[in-house]
């Protein structure tokens, strides 16, 4: 066990519990006993890579919230250990250009693995965020598309109450945002007619829709 103990020290991440990875290696000092001859030489020499290719797997298959295809997720790992060891060695973060080099990467898919390492966590929606509220209550914005397209079904079934001419001069008002001389110009009318017509045929549309509403109280029953 205190073999297995140096290596889930080794593996250990501040994502993962160390309880976790000890029992991860527990499992891979288990399957080197199962499999250990004493033909093969000492027996740490023999369990050593056993333990470490199961908390390989562990990290490989286990430890991601959301999982990104394996070939990025391997790759994910060696920037991982690359980098490590470059930092303990320069003292200092690695440059993008420096890890890249030293993963034998390029920069695109160096940053491919960067970006995919935030998928082994995951916040909770429930968790604090800033100085008031949870994550869930800061996610998403009101979507206006959703009251335009109600308005839009309301819409479609009104405007056959219009005239053709009528329907095509509400379209080039609020659809193709023209001015009232701009329509004018295009239906062969005057400006005033113009204004007179978009009146009226709001008013029409206006009443046609009252005429549709449910009575007062009749709405749920």
């Amino acid at each position: 066990m205190p073999l297995a103990r140096s290596m889930a020290m080794r593996y250990r991440r501040s994502s993962e519990p160390f309880e976790d990875l000890l029992q991860v290696a527990a499992v891979g000092l288990i399957k080197a006993i199962d499999r250990y001859q004493p033909t093969r030489g000492a027996f740490g020499s023999f369990a050593l890579p056993t333990i470490a290719g199961e908390l390989k797997r562990y990290f490989r298959d286990y430890s991601w919230a959301v999982r990104p295809p394996r070939e990025l997720q391997e790759l994910t790992q060696r920037v991982d250990r690359v980098g490590s060891e470059l930092a303990r060695q320069l003292g200092r973060s690695p440059t993008t250009a420096e890890l890249s080099s030293a993963a034998g990467i390029d920069e695109e898919k160096l940053l491919d693995a960067i970006q995919a390492s935030g998928a082994r966590g995951a916040v909770s929606l429930q968790a604090p965020s800033g100085e008031d509220g949870t994550v869930e209550e800061r996610i998403g914005n009101h979507d206006g598309g959703i009251a335009a397209a109600e308005t839009n079904v309301v819409l479609d079934a009104l405007l056959p109450t219009l005239t053709a001419r009528q329907r095509e001069i509400l379209r080039l008002r609020f659809e193709e945002d023209m001015t009232q001389a701009q329509i004018a110009a295009v239906v062969g009318v005057g400006q005033m007619q113009i204004s007179r017509i978009i009146r009226q045929s709001l008013q029409r549309l206006r009443e046609a829709a009252d005429a549709q509403a449910p009575p007062p109280g009749t709405a749920n029953s």
